[in-house]
């Protein structure tokens, strides 16, 4: 699967050891206006033809940025759509490095924004393989360039972007409702050429802003995208797409109960399980007939637990079901006072307002989202101030339910260390003297079965309530940044970015 790209003379040559200026062409690539000025007013130097390589100063200028040495060698009669030996223009050099100012000049005095080279690369072409995301928004919005145009080998910009890992690339050009399914003429799809490179953050805005399908195409050679990154070594990239394919499959979706723990999470099992230990608690260690009777000072801390555990029932039905800060989607814009949403108004259009975050592009919600805002793949929307999504509350942590959900956690972890304490207490005070032969784990075992029942049980919720939330904030946006799919993370960093942004104002 031989891919080819654009070809530029190397730009790599450091300032220091830059040659002589001896020619239009050098002082073109450096910069040198007053050389460039004698050369053509006094030596008498052409503009309008090659150097000995096939390239023209203008196309050395542009690439360089120099607009104001574009602009005189376009008057002295450069030509704006000259061509090289590989049919690419000033144009085609000005993408390379993202020169807008240059690419202006080029564009307003007549230059062709669809004219392609060889291999039918056009500017955005090469905007896209150079990951010149500004640039490509700038032609597209301004000279209305088709960012979705294929080449000769029926690759789009965004098999380019893809191939080239060039994830913000990505979003804008999904963004702009490029095409995702299209097949070059290997049959490969951008997230092909994604998986093949092992880009894992490209393949993650692919994948959470496609659909199934696109999970499951093949390529001429009967490949997909997993087994690609398989055959090539990406074990991450495997990892991710093969967790995705199950996901979205309907046969692993029937396995899980027809989907409902895949939809719904496990907050109904949560609710079942402390419902069930509040009831086993007032059973079998409050009021068990084969314990000693309960003193006022147990009795009281016993209650405090259970008047806890109302109130973390009370948080929990609030970060479940409380909005967690979903940004609106246009769509979702019924009323005037929704039209004034300063989020939905920044138009990507205007250079003036955007200032070029391009992360903070949802392709998937087709907005701008603002800053520590992100995309959740499994409520499938943009959620602000976005924390992790938690199967255990079916919800994700956000701005609008972060301190409940805080709450929850330090209610929770709180009551189980309360009651397993009551609990054991209730045992350690109720055994008596044991007969000989009978030893005291089997009395208990034996005795106060449904309090051994409740300890274990409640140490389980307690385990859960301190390690499983961490794990969660530590695994969050998982391949959502370049690098994030080594999860490693220690405990207290975790704690402090999780608990920082409860003491930062809305």
């Amino acid at each position: 699967m031989a891919s080819s790209e654009i070809e530029v003379v190397s730009s790599d040559s450091k300032p220091n050891d830059r040659p002589p200026i001896l020619d239009v062409f050098t002082a073109s690539s450096h910069g040198d206006f007053h050389k460039l000025r004698s050369f053509v007013q006094y030596d008498g130097a052409s503009v309008s033809v090659p150097d000995v390589n096939g390239y023209y100063a203008l196309q050395w200028a542009s690439l360089n940025n120099f607009h104001e040495i574009v602009h005189y060698l376009i008057q002295h009669g450069a030509d704006v759509n000259a061509k090289d030996n590989m049919q690419q223009t000033a144009l085609h050099w000005a993408a390379v490095r993202g020169s807008t100012a240059a690419a202006d000049v080029l564009l307003e005095n007549g230059a062709r924004v669809e004219a392609a080279d060889i291999n039918g690369y056009r500017a955005v072409h090469v905007a896209a393989q150079y990951g010149q995301t500004a640039f490509l928004n700038h032609v597209v919005v301004k000279y209305n360039a088709d960012f979705d145009v294929p080449d000769n080998d029926g690759r789009s910009p965004l098999h380019w972007a893809a191939y080239k890992g060039f994830a913000d690339t990505i979003r804008l050009l999904l963004f702009r409702d490029a095409s995702q399914g299209r097949q070059d003429k290997d049959g490969c799809t951008p997230l092909h050429w994604a998986a093949l490179r092992g880009h894992a953050e490209a393949c993650a805005v692919l994948v959470h802003a496609g659909t199934k399908e696109e999970l499951l195409v093949k390529d001429n050679a009967g490949f997909t995208p997993v087994q690609l990154a398989y055959d090539k070594g990406h074990r991450h990239v495997t990892s991710f797409l093969s967790n995705q394919q199950r996901g979205r499959s309907k046969y692993w979706r029937g396995k899980l109960c027809n989907g409902m723990v895949t939809d719904i999470g496990y907050a109904p099992i949560l609710l079942c399980i402390i419902v069930f230990l509040m009831i086993l608690f007032i059973n079998s260690v409050i009021a068990a007939p084969n314990l000693k009777k309960i003193t006022a000072i147990v009795g009281i801390w016993a209650w405090t637990a259970l008047s806890l555990t109302v109130g973390a029932l009370i948080m929990f039905y609030r970060c479940s079901s409380k909005d967690p800060g979903y940004i609106k989607r246009p769509g979702d814009l019924d009323t005037q006072s929704d039209t004034e949403d300063p989020l939905l108004n920044i138009d990507l259009n205007s250079s003036s307002v955007w200032m070029g975050n391009w992360s903070q592009l949802c392709p998937t919600c087709k907005i701008i989202r603002p800053v520590r805002s992100k995309h959740c793949p499994t409520c499938k929307r943009c959620v602000e101030q976005f924390d992790h999504h938690c199967p255990w509350i079916s919800n994700c942590v956000g701005k609008r339910n972060k301190r409940d959900f805080f709450i929850f956690i330090c209610m929770g972890t709180l009551t189980s260390f309360l009651a397993a304490a009551i609990a054991v207490q209730r045992i350690w005070t109720s055994t008596p003297a044991l007969p000989a032969g009978e030893t005291w784990t089997h009395h208990v075992l034996v005795r106060y079965p449904g309090l051994l029942v409740f300890l274990v049980m409640d140490a389980v919720v307690f385990i859960a309530a301190t390690t499983l939330t961490i794990t969660q904030a530590s695994m969050r946006d998982e391949f959502t940044s370049a690098g994030s799919h080594h999860f490693m993370c220690k405990n207290s960093q975790v704690l402090y970015k999780s608990c920082l942004p409860f003491s930062l104002p809305k």
